[in-house]
């Protein structure tokens, strides 16, 4: 079994959204980011990837740590991943770069009914923002 390091980017907008995106040739939506350059923190992987990915820079200050995840890849059979999370808000419409196809925002009540999302947003991310919500509620 191979083993992959990510970083990934849970993008939440005012209205409690989540920004998803899919990679060309793959069918299912995850957060932003991808693996790290020689000698990047997971933080620098994660603000080079949406910059790359999306357009749109942020600063370490604007990143919160969202902890870390093990568990099948999404889009590559016989793989495992180490995701480190950060969570940041955003409010935007950003486009679709380097190979990403897709995007969407969508309420994790909502991702959570789709049959196409990653095992690390249906896992560990959804549930952590769902619990974060109804605490706040």
């Amino acid at each position: 079994m191979k083993n992959l390091t990510i970083s990934a980017a849970c993008l939440i907008n005012d209205q409690g959204q989540i920004l998803l995106v899919r990679k060309r040739g793959t069918s299912k939506f995850m957060q932003p980011g991808g693996k790290p350059e020689a000698g990047e923190t997971p933080l620098e992987t994660v603000m080079r990837e949406v910059h790359e990915e999306l357009g749109v820079k942020f600063e370490e200050k604007d990143f919160e740590e969202y902890g870390q995840w093990l568990g099948p890849a999404a889009n590559e059979a016989d793989t495992s991943i180490q995701a480190y999370l950060f969570a940041a808000r955003f409010n935007g419409s950003p486009n679709p770069l380097a190979e990403l196809e897709e995007l969407m925002w969508i309420h994790p009540h909502e991702a959570l009914q789709r049959d196409d999302i990653a095992p690390l947003l249906r896992q560990h991310v959804l549930p952590i923002l769902l619990a974060r919500t109804n605490g706040a509620n």
